[in-house]
């Protein structure tokens, strides 16, 4: 029973290593050191072991040295061990022993490919951006229309951003005149598409995007993620490929959760002091990450990032900003010609977009990292009209998925005007952007969405107004009738032609 279990054990280790040599074919992957955890490229050649492990020069020396100090009693002297040795390794094994498949505790092929570092190309390859391929900026703006409603400024200025750094990573540098870096500093209220305009800028310029929140970051040696934990995200989403990484755009939300802490005596691990860890990334250096994992420790291997050409931007939405704003303009004297009124500001929707460099470093933002983002723009609050664009406008608008969903029943969704005028004033009530959207429709959508598959004959739903402020019920057609509506319609089209 042994026997045949060791056979079965030499079966799957063969077939790990098929799969394993197959997926390093191509050479992408660079082979990292069991014992040091080093790429091939900082320790050299590797020596490859059984199941697939790899080991280092240096590694491998000193452990020679440490078993050549130990005789084990002179037993590496007895003529008959030596016997036995010359025979195992004439073999190519021990007989009658079978060890632990290494490669069942690593994973498929020692280290998983999740932390396997890919390595760079060598000079003379084909870059990865080129400045042929970059979209203008209106085809990016225009791009952008179609996913977001809205923020004509925020678009403007997020395309002329994008294009102009992309041109100066593909070129490196124009007529010997370095060009800095265009980080990013977006600020807006909550709900306001911050998130959703990066992403959507990611998709279409198929560039490797790393979203990370600065609130879970800290100080290095406190609990919390380090700084460099956002550059490994991007590593990461970049399937380990360093190269494409040093192109790719960082989004750090919430910026405004690592203000300077006011009227505080502890140390400011996760406001001030982050600023600080944070500007060597912003201006660009070379940082080591972890990969694979988000913090460093000894089983994990390590790859040098050079964020130079990392695109980085920052939103928050900066609560309480919009007072530090009304205090500055209202600041003139309050008698004489000069003076302004004190309510002047207070109903004034698009305060944000008065803001200054002062103000920001009035809430809490020091000086040096201020100055590392100089790209500054604001994003307006949503009005009623807004909302009820974002319901039906976009590719991939909320009303366009519920009505794909009801689709596949074979049921038509349709929406009245006055339900979607219904829809965007409860939304505006509640203060939460465009998330309140979905929130309020997936409320009144719940009793359709479970009566709709018991009742075949059902073809047809209208939200009306009504059913929406709670005074009335959606409008609901047969299957008969909706196919003579139908036939109405294609016959009144049929007389105007």
């Amino acid at each position: 029973m042994s026997d045949n279990y060791n056979e079965n054990d030499d079966s799957n280790s063969q077939e790990k290593k098929i799969i394993t040599e197959e997926e390093n074919k191509s050479g992408d992957y660079e082979d990292v050191c069991f014992v040091c955890r080093r790429p091939e490229s900082k320790a050299g050649k590797m020596f490859k072991l059984p199941n697939n492990i790899c080991v280092c020069n240096d590694c491998m020396h000193k452990t020679m040295e440490t078993v050549s100090q130990f005789d084990y009693q002179g037993l590496l002297h007895d003529p008959r061990i030596q016997n036995e040795l010359d025979q195992m390794t004439r073999q190519g094994g021990i007989p009658n022993i079978s060890f632990v498949n290494l490669a069942d505790l690593q994973g498929d092929g020692g280290i998983p490919n999740k932390q396997k570092i890919k390595k760079k190309k060598k000079e003379g390859s084909q870059p990865v951006l080129n400045i042929r391929d970059i979209p203008a900026p209106h085809k990016i703006k225009a791009s952008l229309d179609e996913y977001v409603v809205g923020q004509e400024q925020a678009k403007k200025v997020i395309s002329v951003a994008v294009y102009n750094h992309y041109k100066r990573v593909a070129t490196n540098t124009m007529d010997e005149i370095e060009i800095e870096k265009s980080n990013m500093l977006m600020i807006g209220p909550t709900g306001s598409g911050k998130t959703y305009l990066v992403k959507t800028l990611a998709r279409l310029l198929d560039v490797p995007l790393a979203i990370a929140d600065a609130t879970s970051l800290t100080e290095a040696g406190y609990i919390g993620d380090d700084i460099e934990s956002v550059v490994s995200k991007l590593l990461a989403a970049a399937d380990n490929d360093v190269e494409k990484a040093e192109s790719g755009i960082i989004f750090i939300d919430e910026i405004d959760k690592i203000a300077k802490k006011k009227n505080t005596n502890t140390r400011d691990v996760s406001g001030e002091s982050v600023q600080q860890g944070m500007l060597k990334l912003l201006e660009g250096a070379e940082v080591e990450v972890p990969v694979g994992a988000n913090s460093k420790n000894a089983m994990v291997p390590l790859a040098t990032v050079n964020t130079r050409n990392i695109l980085f931007i920052c939103g928050g939405a900066f609560p309480d900003l919009e007072e530090i704003i009304k205090e500055r303009l209202t600041k003139t004297a309050s008698i004489g010609f000069n003076s302004e009124l004190k309510d002047k500001y207070d109903k004034d929707k698009n305060l944000l977009s008065k803001v200054t460099v002062e103000d920001i470093r009035k809430f809490g933002m020091i000086p040096e990292f201020i100055g590392r983002l100089p790209i500054i723009y604001t994003l307006e609050g949503l009005t009623k009209e807004m909302m009820v664009q974002i319901l039906k406008e976009p590719k991939n608008a909320i009303l366009k998925q519920y009505q794909k969903l009801l689709e596949l029943d074979e049921v038509k969704l349709e929406f009245t005007e006055g339900a979607l005028d219904a829809i965007a004033e409860k939304a505006m009530k509640r203060e939460t952007g465009a998330r309140a959207l979905r929130s309020i429709i997936e409320e009144f959508m719940l009793d359709i969405m479970y009566e709709i598959p018991k009742d075949d004959n059902i073809g047809r739903v209208t939200i009306t107004r009504e059913y929406i402020e709670g005074t009335g019920g959606p409008v609901i057609d047969i299957r008969c009738n909706q196919m003579l509506d139908d036939m109405d319609k294609l016959k009144a089209v049929s007389v105007e032609e």
